[in-house]
């Protein structure tokens, strides 16, 4: 039962952090929306047994992904308070009615004892552990995983070898 609420309230927050991304007009909100619905993902793959997953979601993706897209917001220059508009009584108190709500909804969610995916029929469920990703990474896809590698790398050292690189003379010392 706990596990049905879980996924009910984060399905919800994803949908809607998703549906705030989509329709907002001022950036800040959508990257906020993204941010939520990257949170709420997470929580349905530790719903799934999926932990490593989720915490790659968490640091990869609503870590560093929303750190660069806050930053280049930021730098286009919608952190002036005109860009936001006023605050209403009614945004602080729905504000504080959601919060609580979810708050009280993980609180008794978390009391309950979850049983999640096949472990509970004695088979223990691999899908998403960092044993299973592993397993694919360096056994099955070993060769993709180290091409991929060494592409990122040549990639790396033409990008630095470029920015060194002599052009010539410039056109206003050619003229010279």
């Amino acid at each position: 039962m706990g596990e049905l609420i879980v996924f009910i309230v984060f399905a919800a927050v994803a949908l809607v952090g998703a549906i705030v991304m989509v329709t907002s007009s001022n950036t800040v909100y959508a990257a906020i929306g993204l941010l939520s619905t990257m949170f709420a993902l997470a929580v349905l793959y530790i719903a799934l047994d999926a932990h490593f997953i989720a915490a790659v979601q968490v640091i990869v993706y609503a870590g560093a992904v929303m750190t660069l897209f806050l930053f280049a917001i930021m730098l286009i220059g919608v952190d002036r308070p005109e860009a936001y508009g006023p605050v209403t009584m009614g945004q602080k108190v729905m504000t504080a009615v959601v919060s609580v709500g979810l708050f009280a909804v993980i609180v008794l969610a978390g009391r309950t004892a979850w049983v999640t995916g096949s472990d509970a029929f004695g088979v223990p469920d691999l899908n998403g552990t960092i044993e299973n990703v592993a397993d694919e990474l360096f056994g099955t896809w070993t060769i993709v995983f180290l091409s991929t590698v060494m592409l990122l790398t040549i990639a790396a050292l033409g990008t630095i070898a470029l920015a060194y690189f002599d052009h010539g003379p410039k056109d206003e010392e050619a003229t010279l």
